[in-house]
């Protein structure tokens, strides 16, 4: 027996061996924006996540993990994926820095043995590249080469999500798929066994990242609710027919008023091959029986 027996069945719970795909709901918003809508209380939680047990994962800040375990026991339960970082790239109330720009910080909020311990099926780590200071670049690739050591060395797996420093500043730096395409490879080739991708405009463009990526590429949400469920759907059958393993979304699910309602859409689209519209006609469906 080894740690490679443990990843693999951890990774097949993660994504779906039947599809090949997976849907991770992110909601891990508040170590880094505060009390998010729909996840404001410990009460919003427990309802939120309740209907979400048809996810293949939750992502959750390790403070949040006792509050919420009742929901990942069990068979057929969505795996626990805890959130690693805590990160202050990004934020405007930021000391400014050189040339009033801030590249912000990172740091652990848990160890791999730590997460092992609790039941954790994965870790998401962030990867920063493009820091003007050289040696904040190494320590970032150091950083996450020994996260991946220590995934390996248990059995977890990890998902990287790989993003430009100053992305928040730099427009040109946003969803550009030259970036993103090199950034995921790179995670890959760090020992990212999923690698999570912000949407790069077009389906050809992230298509075309997959391709050059090693390992099975998640989409990352951004912010979204009921208000553009025809948007949430597309974007979802967009990423499926471009070769991608799934979704990691959070906004899109949690904060809607119909949690359950568009994760059954997702699902038939990520694991069942459904059009677009199919998946809103679901979500339609299942929102008017919850009624």
């Amino acid at each position: 027996m080894d740690s490679r027996t443990g990843k693999k069945i951890r990774l097949g719970r993660i994504l779906d061996p039947a599809s090949g795909r997976g849907i991770v709901v992110a909601a891990s918003h508040g170590v880094l924006t505060g009390a998010p809508a729909g996840l404001r209380t410990v009460s919003d939680m427990k309802e939120a996540f309740g209907s979400l047990v048809g996810a293949n994962g939750i992502m959750v800040a390790p403070g949040s993990v006792g509050l919420v375990e009742d929901v990942f026991v069990g068979r057929n339960r969505p795996s626990l994926v805890v959130h690693l970082d805590w990160k202050s790239h990004g934020r405007r109330l930021m000391t400014p820095g050189e040339n009033g720009i801030s590249e912000g910080t990172l740091a652990s909020l848990a160890t791999i043995d730590e997460v092992a311990a609790a039941g954790a099926d994965a870790v998401m780590s962030y990867l920063y590249v493009g820091h003007r200071d050289n040696d904040l670049e190494r320590r970032e690739i150091e950083r996450n080469a020994r996260l991946a050591a220590d995934c390996a060395r248990l059995g977890i797996v990890l998902i990287i999500e790989p993003r430009a420093v100053l992305d928040y500043v730099d427009e040109t730096q946003v969803a550009n798929p030259e970036l993103l395409g090199w950034y995921c490879r790179m995670s890959a080739e760090i020992g990212a066994d999923i690698v999570k991708c912000i949407w790069p405009g077009d389906r050809d463009s992230y298509a075309e990242i997959i391709g050059n990526t090693t390992v099975p590429v998640l989409l990352a949400g951004g912010p979204a609710g009921d208000e553009s469920i025809e948007e949430t759907m597309q974007i979802a059958h967009d990423t499926v027919v471009a070769g991608g393993a799934g979704l990691m979304f959070g906004r899109r699910i949690y904060s809607s008023k119909n949690p359950s309602a568009v994760l059954a859409g997702l699902r038939a689209i990520v694991h069942d091959g459904a059009a677009a519209a199919d998946g809103v006609a679901i979500f339609s469906e299942t929102a008017a029986a919850g009624d």
